[in-house]
C-alpha cells in the first residue's frame, strides 16, 4: 500500500463537471469494522463507469468507518472519491481539522451535509453536535479554500483546494423552501448538486426549469435500485420524503425476477434523467456491483477518467 504522502489527488470529476459533461457518480458504504475489503471490491466494479464514488458519513446516523479514511482507501486503489461530511458529529473545530486532513491525503471532492438525526440511527442516545449545518459548512469550505479559517485567521500552512457539493431534494413538499435552500447553497459555493432518490421525474423537470435554470452547476439525479416490492414498501415507510409510486411497486411485484425488473426500472430512469439534467447519482445499497450492468442497459458508455 502506498504511503499516504504519495497519494496524488484525482480531479477528473471536477474537470468533467466544469466541462459540462454528463456526470455519473455512485454511492458506496464504508465498512462496519476494520476490514475495508468488501468496500474496495464494490468500488472496483465502478472503475471506468463513474466519474467518482461517494463515501457516506454515518448515513441514517448508523455507525460506519470514518468517511475521510474510507475515501483515502479508495484513492489508494485509484478510485476518485467524493467524501461526504456531516455536521451532526463534529463542531467547527473538528470539521476544519477533518477538511485539512482530507486535503492533505489527496481528497478534493466534498459533499457538505447537515446529517440525519441521531434518533434515526443505531446509537439513539448519542449527543448531536450540529454546530453548523450544510450551508454554513459550504461557507466554511469557501473560507478554507481562500486560506483562512472560520475566524478569518490565516492558514499558515497553506490554503485548501476542495471542490464542494451539496444535496438537494427536488421532490420536497415545500417549493419555496426548496428554492431558498438551493439558492443559499449556490451562494455559499456549492459546485455540484446530488439529489435524493427521484421517483417523480415531472417534479425534477419542474425543478430544473424553474429553480436550477441558469445556475451553471451540474445537478445529478439520484437513481436508486429497488430490489423488490418489499424493498420499495420498506423505503416508503422508513425513508422520509420518498414516495415510490404504486405502478413501480406493481411492476416489481408482478415480475418473475424482481431484481432484474428493478435494474430495468433504474436504467429507464437514467435515460429520463439524461434528458433533464447533467448527471446521475447511482445508489444500489449492498449491490453496487449491479450499477455497471444498469448503466449498460441504459446505454451509458464508460467514462473517460484521467
Amino acid at each position: 500500500m502506498p504511503h499516504t504522502h504519495n497519494l496524488t489527488p484525482l480531479t477528473s470529476f471536477r474537470i468533467s463537471a466544469q466541462a459540462g459533461e454528463f456526470l455519473i457518480t455512485a454511492e458506496v458504504t464504508p465498512p462496519k469494522g476494520g476490514d475495508p475489503a468488501h468496500m474496495i471490491k464494490m468500488a472496483q466494479t465502478l472503475k471506468g463507469r463513474v466519474h467518482a464514488v461517494n463515501i457516506t458519513d454515518g448515513s441514517r446516523a448508523v455507525l460506519r468507518m470514518c468517511s475521510v479514511v474510507a475515501s483515502t482507501i479508495l484513492l489508494q486503489n485509484g478510485i476518485e472519491p467524493i467524501c461526504q461530511l456531516t455536521c451532526r458529529d463534529r463542531n467547527r473545530i473538528g470539521l476544519q481539522a477533518d477538511l485539512m486532513g482530507a486535503h492533505a491525503l489527496g481528497i478534493r471532492n466534498i459533499l457538505a451535509l447537515t446529517g440525519d438525526p441521531v434518533k434515526a440511527g443505531d446509537h439513539p442516545e448519542a449527543k448531536s453536535v450540529f454546530d453548523l449545518e450544510a450551508v454554513r459548512l459550504l461557507q466554511l469550505i469557501y473560507k478554507l479554500n481562500c486560506g483562512v479559517d472560520s475566524n478569518e485567521q490565516t492558514l499558515t500552512d497553506g490554503a485548501l483546494d476542495l471542490f464542494p457539493g451539496a444535496a438537494i431534494d427536488p421532490q420536497c413538499s415545500s417549493w419555496s423552501g426548496l428554492q431558498s435552500r438551493f439558492e443559499r447553497k449556490l451562494q455559499a459555493g456549492a459546485q455540484f448538486f446530488q439529489s435524493q432518490l427521484i421517483t417523480d421525474f415531472e417534479q425534477l423537470e419542474k425543478f430544473m426549469d424553474k429553480i436550477a435554470v441558469g445556475c451553471n452547476k451540474p445537478i445529478l439525479a439520484g437513481i436508486f435500485l429497488l430490489k423488490s416490492a418489499k424493498n420499495a414498501h420498506f423505503i416508503n415507510r422508513f425513508v422520509p420524503g420518498v414516495n415510490i409510486p404504486e405502478h413501480i411497486i406493481d411492476r416489481l411485484a408482478q415480475a418473475k425476477d424482481p431484481l432484474e425488473e428493478g435494474m430495468k426500472i433504474a436504467a429507464e430512469q437514467v435515460q429520463i434523467a439524461r434528458q433533464l439534467c447533467q448527471g446521475v447519482h447511482m445508489m444500489a445499497v449492498k449491490r453496487e456491483d449491479l450499477i455497471a450492468p444498469i448503466l449498460d442497459i441504459a446505454g451509458v458508455a464508460p467514462v473517460k477518467t484521467s
